[in-house]
């Protein structure tokens, strides 16, 4: 079965390579020299980030059990994490709004760097003060630094369209070729090297203060509100009326926390669907296998969002059914596969085929990020942006807190139907999301015909 993740990974990269170098004018985007020196800069900031955070991904789980830590603990653990993104969050994209984006960016380098010393206790108190660390991180990563691009890029006079690349090498580069050398270079220091879990952390804490010098170095400082008077209270509620007014704002959101909640049970998940009988299975290789999946979304991504057809609004509703379908093959395979009975060993038949749809998963991962970026510099006032997509987190958090509390209660088939329910329940508000978003436009239409009979000649 060995053989198995070798041809997995080398038919995602055959794929990826293909896709690359088969865009044409129509898939690209034409740019100035100051626009790519501005973006270049950020994506190597951003790619250090998400290498930070790459490198713990894989033996989060595999590291606590090593500690002689059950599924029950492990699952308390996570919660912590989650909780303290749902009860900081807000706090915090509040102060990057009001503070500094560039400061708040500075402070996650920080809150991730000590979270990562932590993990060289085995002492369960540590380990989970190392989570609420990770939690307010976590955050931040998912806010400061988008809203500072978006501030920034909008500041220097960059057309809009131009954002969309951003994005989507972003995702292509953090979310995907970073992430497979992080994961092959965490296999490499946990296997090869036998430096032992812990290893992966302390790369990861290296990687996050050469960033933080180039934020330093290179960064300026941006603020959300403009008003130095408005207290926390009073931005949350701002971002509290935003959301309630306006229904594409709040369709956004569910949409996001939603399709977030399902991925990030899907990262707790995936180990023990895998080897649910301890299997031997190689972690980074199979993380690195998912993020080359996710990097072949990311280039999907750039070459839609590079067109005017489809719109994002569109094919999204496409990418949440393919998702929602990928995380029931778990299901299926219970029903139609007979389970193994031999612990150990290497990866079974049935984990084989839900290998395939968890990279076809993250292919939809791939796809969302760059996707949900775009529709959020859309729709997102830029006055409250950190604060508003906080709050976009509060239902994720408490939806992956209450999975992980009873992961014990549940057999993982129930989870993953939960996740796929979600996905299905997201596709539908993204149908919503589209309907409304073409009303605006179909409105003005209407108007201009009014003043303008021969507006619809010209139509027609």
């Amino acid at each position: 079965m060995e053989l198995f993740y070798f041809v997995v990974f080398g038919a995602l990269g055959a794929v990826v390579a293909a896709l690359e170098l088969s865009k044409n004018s129509k898939d690209r985007i034409n740019t100035s020299s100051a626009f790519n020196s501005f973006k270049n800069n950020y994506l190597v900031v951003y790619s250090l980030m998400m290498a930070g955070d790459w490198l713990q991904g894989p033996y989060v789980y595999y590291l606590y059990s090593t500690y002689g830590f059950g599924k029950g603990e492990i699952g308390q653990l996570f919660i912590a994490g989650f909780g303290s993104s749902m009860l900081f969050g807000t706090i915090v994209g509040s102060l990057a709004d009001k503070q500094g984006r560039r400061r708040a960016c500075v402070t996650y380098c920080i809150t991730y760097m000590l979270s990562c010393i932590t993990k060289h206790s085995p002492q369960y108190k540590i380990l989970m003060v190392g989570r609420v660390l990770g939690g307010i991180a976590t955050s931040l990563l998912f806010s400061a630094f988008e809203s500072w691009l978006v501030a920034e890029h909008n500041k220097r006079g960059f057309e809009q369209q131009w954002l969309s690349l951003t994005f989507s090498k972003a995702i292509f580069l953090g979310n995907g070729l970073v992430a497979i050398l992080a994961g092959l270079f965490g296999n490499v220091l946990v296997d090869s090297l036998s430096l032992g879990p812990v290893a992966p952390f302390d790369a990861a804490a290296i990687f996050l203060a050469i960033g933080m010098a180039i934020i330093l170095s290179s960064w300026t400082e941006n603020f959300g509100d403009p008003s130095e008077n408005k207290d926390l209270l009073t931005q949350f509620r701002g971002a509290a009326v935003a959301i309630a007014s306006d229904e594409k704002i709040a369709l956004l959101g569910a949409i996001q926390s939603l399709f977030e909640g399902s991925m990030y049970t899907f990262v707790f998940l995936w180990t023990p669907a895998l080897s649910p009988n301890k299997e031997e299975i190689p972690h980074g290789f199979i993380f690195a296998t998912f993020m080359l999946a996710s990097m072949l979304g990311s280039s999907l991504a750039s070459r839609l969002m590079a067109r005017s057809s489809p719109r994002v609004e569109s094919y999204m509703q496409i990418v949440f059914v393919i998702s929602s379908a990928s995380l029931t093959l778990p299901i299926i395979t219970n029903f139609l596969v007979a389970p193994s009975k031999v612990k150990g060993g290497s990866i079974s038949f049935a984990g084989c085929l839900q290998l395939l749809g968890f990279c076809t998963f993250e292919a939809c991962v791939g796809i969302f990020w760059p996707s949900i970026m775009k529709m959020r510099s859309q729709y997102i006032p830029e006055e409250a942006r950190s604060t508003i997509m906080n709050f976009f987190r509060i239902p994720l958090n408490i939806f992956v807190c209450i999975v992980l509390y009873n992961v014990d209660a549940f057999p993982i088939t129930v989870m993953f139907g939960m996740c796929s329910i979600f996905l299905l329940v997201a596709s539908i508000l993204q149908r919503r999301l589209m309907a409304i978003s073409d009303k605006p436009k179909m409105e003005n239409w209407t108007a201009m015909k009014e003043r303008d009979p021969e507006a619809e000649a010209l139509n027609d």
